[in-house]
């Protein structure tokens, strides 16, 4: 690992910084190299049992982004500015079962699972998804466990975005069905094996925001000894 330049002040000053930007500067566009770096830290993001149940849509065509801002009142002020428009798909339960042919592949040839313990393991996935987390009683309760994945790498485009001096909001504020029909007519969805999770916008700050609230840390952390 190389020598760590980067400090804690640094850190903390972004987290402080970054804000749920409504409103970009469209005149201001985020360059290839400092976009492909925030995608980069979604592909290196961490997700359940390693399955990356993900894909990102980064969505530049503007006939397409007001589709999306008719049915999005959460992105009506973001579609229209932001440099770049991201929709976080996730992936269901056609591919995230444990017997699926996708988590083969994901275990075989991308995490280069010897067959033999990948025979161990899915037995193992199997009761954590029957028994310990309860996920396989019906569809919907795969595609929010995989949509929980996605979180983590919106979290981190977001917190790698501020750390450069770029703005970013996520957004839940949409008509779901509506998004889905809009990305099923696109073919974009996989047949079926992609549904959306979250949305997120890219891009620099038109107006600063009102200073940051947060509860106090003893209101929201207990220590247990």
């Amino acid at each position: 690992m190389t020598e760590k330049t980067i400090t804690k002040e640094t850190i903390l000053e972004a987290f402080s910084s970054r804000h749920a930007t409504k409103e970009f500067d469209p005149n201001k566009t985020i360059s290839e190299d400092d976009f492909r770096y925030i995608l980069e830290t979604a592909r290196l993001s961490p997700s359940s049992v390693g399955y990356e149940p993900w894909k990102f849509l980064v969505v530049q065509n503007p006939g397409l982004r007001e589709k999306l801002r008719e049915v999005a009142w959460g992105a009506q002020g973001q579609l229209p500015t932001a440099s770049h428009f991201v929709i976080i798909l996730a992936r269901t339960i056609k591919d995230t079962k444990y017997d699926s042919d996708y988590v083969k592949n994901q275990m075989l040839n991308v995490k280069n699972f010897p067959p033999e313990l990948f025979d161990q393991v899915k037995e193992r996935y199997k009761n954590f998804q029957e028994h310990d987390l309860k996920l396989l009683e019906n569809d919907r309760t795969m595609f929010d466990w995989a949509s929980k994945q996605t979180y983590i790498a919106l979290a981190n485009m977001m917190t790698s975005a501020a750390l450069i001096g770029i703005d970013s909001c996520p957004i839940e504020g949409f008509d779901f069905d509506k998004v889905q029909k809009i990305l099923e007519d696109e073919e974009l969805l996989e047949d079926g094996h992609l549904a959306v999770s979250v949305m997120v916008a890219f891009g620099y700050r038109a107006k600063e925001p009102r200073p940051k609230t947060r509860k106090a840390m003893e209101d929201i952390v207990q220590f247990i000894d």
